[in-house]
């Protein structure tokens, strides 16, 4: 394979630029050509594509975001969007695709090797909720975030001795809230995956009230309740003072940590090492702490296992 094209797709998620700069600098380390495509899936359509060089992705490593943008595409799911995407692929000499991004990002990579011209999935968002491997790009620098953000939130409960929740994105995997409410010493954790109910929060806050406690954080996905609500319910039931902050996009922005610029980097070699052997229909991940690739249908299809020892491990620690 001579030249090749790379793109972000969905919510971005630090550390797709490292995995951007990677995938440039290896493909052309490597006797490659490599194209830009800007606006994800619909820059394929709308022929959005520029070169690539060594000097186009300097000074990015470091970089929340992706510089070659991100949107949103429906069109895509149809064969005359997918038809058009090849068309315009083929006509700037493109032989093989790297998409970065999640799970409907995936969907589109494979529909592109439906199509005959393979195409390679990197694990891009930051809710960690890709089942087929332990860490997709952008979730320790978002649960960074949140750290830091629950961090200062504490310091004005203890001060205030009042209770915040702190609502987190997870719509459908907890796994934000779970690593950061652990991480932060959370005394309640509320997670898609395990829910709980307004008797069994209130009780856990007035055990900890009876033990000395004069403060309280609880974390709450976004998947599983929203804090404004949660706040109301609390204040009925019990005379607690309690604040509610959601994070919102903050969460997605800021410089990578060293974890995912690792990843990113680790990430984009990989794929492009596919793509030079002429593979496609594979997405990247790493398991145990080893990197490596497998079907993309048989990766999305694997169901994401909640770690309950885990989080029964950070209620008691948080108590």
């Amino acid at each position: 394979m001579k030249k090749i094209a790379v793109l972000t797709s969905g919510g971005d998620a630090p550390g797709m630029n490292a995995a951007i700069r990677a995938v440039v600098r290896y493909g052309l380390g490597v006797g490659m050509e490599v194209m830009g495509v800007e606006r994800g899936l619909q820059g394929l359509i709308d022929d959005l594509f520029v070169p690539m060089s060594m000097r186009s992705v300097s000074d990015i490593i470091h970089r929340g975001g992706t510089i070659l943008k991100t949107a949103r595409c429906p069109e895509f799911k149809t064969e005359e969007g997918q038809q058009t995407a090849i068309k315009n692929l083929r006509a700037h000499g493109v032989e093989g695709l790297i998409v970065i991004g999640g799970d409907g990002s995936f969907m589109g990579a494979k529909a592109m090797t439906d199509r005959g011209f393979p195409s390679i999935g990197i694990p891009g968002t930051i809710d960690n909720d890709l089942a087929y491997t332990d860490y997709t790009l952008g979730f320790d620098t978002a649960c960074n975030t949140i750290l830091d953000a629950i961090n200062k939130i504490r310091d004005t409960m203890s001060s205030h001795e009042r209770v915040s929740i702190i609502e987190v994105m997870g719509r459908n995997c907890g796994d934000l809230a779970l690593y950061t409410g652990l991480c932060g010493g959370a005394e309640v954790i509320i997670v898609p995956e395990h829910k709980m109910t307004i008797e069994e929060i209130a009780a856990t806050l007035g055990g900890g009230m009876e033990h000395g406690k004069t403060s309280g954080i609880i974390v709450l996905a976004e998947g599983a309740g929203s804090a404004d609500e949660l706040k109301k319910e609390l204040a009925a039931r019990t005379d607690m003072v309690v604040k509610s902050t959601r994070l919102g996009h903050v969460q997605r922005g800021g410089s990578p940590s060293c974890r995912d610029r690792y990843l990113g980097t680790c990430f984009g070699v990989h794929a492009v090492k596919l793509l030079k052997q002429g593979k496609g229909n594979r997405i990247v991940g790493i398991r145990d702490n080893k990197f490596y690739d497998m079907d993309i249908i048989e990766g999305i299809a694997m169901k994401k296992k909640f770690d309950i020892d885990l989080y029964n491990t950070a209620l008691i620690v948080g108590k």
